[in-house]
């Protein structure tokens, strides 16, 4: 777990919905907590048509997409609460586009939530890995034994 105040960047301004701000901090906190940890960012917000996928990174030789939860401390809702069996799906599709577009297929990989709390503040985050496994959207994590991976 990791604690960070990030400087606002690209959502400097009033005209920004403040929950957009607090995504876009959130997403540049766990961006921080990946390099940290020494992985490479591959790419942020890529999209296809209607899919996202808010970081792909490089964790040693695995690429890992991860999606990006932030919420208030003592909120409604916690982070990993907001992944639901829907969304899980429309990763899986995007990462699919995304191995697709960068010639990737032959490449371990698996999906991670970045689980950021605000807190005074302050973003802290948590990093849950394999967060998609058998049976939730597909068989899509982890193995080279996985519907939406040909190998």
């Amino acid at each position: 777990m990791a604690f960070l105040n990030p400087a606002p960047g690209k959502v400097a301004g009033s005209s920004v919905p403040p929950a957009k701000r607090t995504g876009d901090l959130g997403e540049d906190a766990a961006a921080a907590e990946l390099v940290r940890r020494g992985w490479k960012i591959l790419d942020r917000n890529w999209r296809s048509g209607h899919l996202e996928l808010d970081i792909v990174a490089r964790d040693h030789g695995t690429i890992v997409f991860v999606e990006v939860k932030t919420r208030a401390a003592g909120g409604m809702q916690r982070p990993y609460e907001a992944l639901g069996l829907e969304k899980k799906r429309r990763l899986e599709r995007a990462a699919q586009g995304w191995l697709d577009a960068h010639g990737a297929w032959d490449r371990p990989c698996r999906f991670d939530l970045a689980c950021v709390t605000v807190r005074g503040g302050k973003y802290e985050t948590e990093l849950m890995q394999n967060v998609i496994g058998c049976g939730e959207g597909g068989d899509a994590v982890g193995g080279r034994n996985t519907a939406w991976q040909p190998w």
